[in-house]
């Protein structure tokens, strides 16, 4: 397992980017514009973690900017933590077999979401390629939020 990013949602992402790189001195590693989705994601790096992150793309901080108004309350800013796993089929089974919902199963073999008991979505990401799709995953419904 690697740690990969955590999601950060931000209102203002020039004023964000002013502090997080101007000021706290991460830097911006990748940024990806999704005009469907009416987002932008930037990638942030702490100076030593720069080039490990351009090549295995963590440890990063995501700043996740919606480019329709939002404000954000009760913790909404704050996303998701992410890891990269080894077979996501057979950690969600273990997940699912010690009592934790799988709020978003892996019906691509890429990813999943779960939460731990506070209520701290996580996703989990298949290393590498993508598994086949394989049941029960694959028509297993979303529960909840993730």
């Amino acid at each position: 397992m690697n740690y990969l990013h955590t999601m950060v949602r931000v209102s203002d992402l020039d004023k964000s980017l002013e502090f997080y790189c101007d000021r706290l001195g991460l830097v911006e590693v990748n940024r990806f514009d999704n005009e469907g989705g009416r987002f932008t994601l930037v990638f942030l790096a702490a100076p030593d973690d720069v080039e490990a992150a351009k090549h295995s793309k963590a440890p990063l901080v995501e700043l996740t900017y919606n480019w329709d108004p939002e404000e954000y309350q009760g913790g909404r800013n704050f996303g998701h933590l992410a890891y990269r796993v080894d077979d996501i089929y057979a950690l969600c089974q273990r997940l699912m077999d010690a009592g934790v919902t799988i709020n978003r199963p892996p019906r691509d073999g890429h990813m999943a979401f779960v939460r731990s008991p506070d209520g701290i979505s996580i996703e989990l990401l298949q290393r590498g390629e993508s598994l086949p799709a394989q049941e029960p995953w694959a028509s297993m419904p979303n529960t909840g939020q993730w």
